[in-house]
């Protein structure tokens, strides 16, 4: 087969896969942060693109964007000083001017991208339409350890039935690091509060975080792909005793935090650096950022026939390796009942099932997590669930057999046995070509 061929084949399974993504994304409501720092990286230009495809495909989207470092340039640049207070710019009267340019001239640039995505980008066609207004009311941060933080100030308010309007009007609504007060001053804010209290506000479905690197990496250096709220505030602050851009991942999962806590259980971080890193971690099985949810360890349910196919999708790299015994379509819907899953973002990521013999016996099969959440804990609470159902029924012994996994059974209490201690049942039908451990545990 042609590489070409080969490329067409896999886009076309990547499509098919994202179906039930696309499906569970549209019409909610996204509320996406875009630092100051990523709206001078080189990589914007795609994050732009991947945006204006998400509005395609009938994301709604609120975006929120800061300015620090072109501040700080800007104010350098015109010699005025600008100092720092537990990491919040303290905005003296004679910034205020410097600060209102600088931003206002970043989200021109935002919307003169999004413009260009009419007609000399790959979202050539579509029909993209940003809206600014006086959306967030502010009020002065005042004074904190003696020190008058001036025009620096807070969210008071975000105007949601007027932002909703617009929503459903197909607009995308931009909001920057600036506020208004009811006596008609202009506030800084900061980029995050005003991202986090957009978020609490609409009830939004997400918030997306841009941050410089892929997520929250662990010591190995390898990306974690989902946190729990405990977990994240544990990585919070870690990280904040590192360096500057360990600092930012920081302050990011603080800003995920303050929305978990108000109700917003879906935060990402994704990396601004990466092309097409968006695109990955809201459309594939495998991510490419870091999840924040309170659905990480929380959904665990029986299975339904609605489930069939990601069941399916989860389970075939398993069986082309012979990891697992190959199940049809047609089986699985005849067995569904006997199995438990585990969901995280409308997709199946883990399942197992149990299957009654006679009174006593009860067999364990096929186990499986998606690769991206090896580590998470999931094969140990749905072994423990399929446990505790296999005692409510009376059942006095579970069994599995494995190719693979005999010593992750043996951990978790089972001893090896013979098969002739199986009921008798599993027995006939054992596959000695397969050549399975069997393994038993007394409940």
């Amino acid at each position: 087969m042609m590489d070409n061929e080969q490329d067409s084949i896999g886009m076309i399974e990547w499509f098919r896969a994202s179906t039930s993504y696309i499906n569970a994304h549209r019409g909610k409501v996204f509320v996406v942060q875009l630092s100051g720092e990523a709206l001078a990286d080189k990589n914007l230009s795609n994050v732009i693109y991947d945006l204006t495809l998400l509005h395609s495909l009938g994301v709604k989207l609120v975006l929120v964007h800061g300015a620090r470092p072109q501040i700080s340039a800007a104010l350098a640049s015109d010699a005025k000083d600008s100092s720092f207070h537990r990491n919040i710019r303290i905005t003296e009267a004679d910034c205020i001017e410097t600060v209102t340019r600088v931003v206002g001239g970043e989200s021109a640039k935002l919307e003169a991208l999004f413009s260009m995505g009419i007609g000399n980008s790959p979202m050539q066609g579509s029909d993209v339409r940003l809206c600014r207004g006086n959306f967030v009311t502010a009020k002065p941060a005042g004074i904190h350890d003696g020190i008058d933080y001036q025009y620096t100030g807070k969210v008071r308010k975000i105007r949601a039935p007027a932002i909703q309007q617009q929503l459903e009007q197909n607009n995308i609504v931009l909001l920057s690091n600036l506020g208004y007060s009811l006596t008609g001053e202009i506030f800084n804010l900061s980029a995050e509060e005003v991202a986090v209290e957009a978020a609490v506000a609409l009830q939004a479905e997400k918030l997306i975080l841009m941050v410089p690197r892929p997520g929250v990496l662990d010591d190995d250096g390898n990306l974690i792909a989902s946190l729990s709220g405990d977990d994240a505030r544990f990585y919070a602050d870690k990280l904040s005793k590192l360096d500057e851009e360990s600092q930012c991942i920081s302050r990011a999962l603080d800003t995920c935090l303050r929305a978990y806590s108000n109700k917003v259980h879906r935060s990402h971080l994704i990396s601004f650096k990466e092309n097409g890193a968006l695109i990955r971690e809201l459309f594939t099985r495998q991510g490419n950022g870091t999840l924040i949810s309170s659905d990480s360890f929380e959904n665990l349910r029986v299975a339904t026939i609605e489930d069939v196919a990601g069941i399916l999708n989860l389970i075939r790299p398993l069986e082309e390796n012979g990891s697992l015994v190959e199940r049809s379509r047609e089986l699985l819907e005849t067995e569904i009942d006997n199995f438990k899953i585990v969901e995280l973002e409308d997709t199946v990521i883990a399942c197992a099932a149990l299957y009654p013999i006679g009174e006593d016996f009860a067999e364990v099969a096929c186990i499986a997590i998606d690769n991206s959440f090896q580590k998470n804990g999931y094969g140990g609470r749905l072994l423990s669930s399929l446990e505790s159902q296999a005692k409510a029924a009376g059942i006095k012994k579970i069994f599995v057999l494995t190719t693979v996994a005999s010593h992750w059974f043996l951990g978790k209490g089972f001893l090896e046995v013979e098969l002739s201690d199986l009921p008798e049942q599993k027995q006939k039908l054992y596959n000695y070509q397969r050549k399975s451990k069997a393994l038993l545990k007394v409940l």
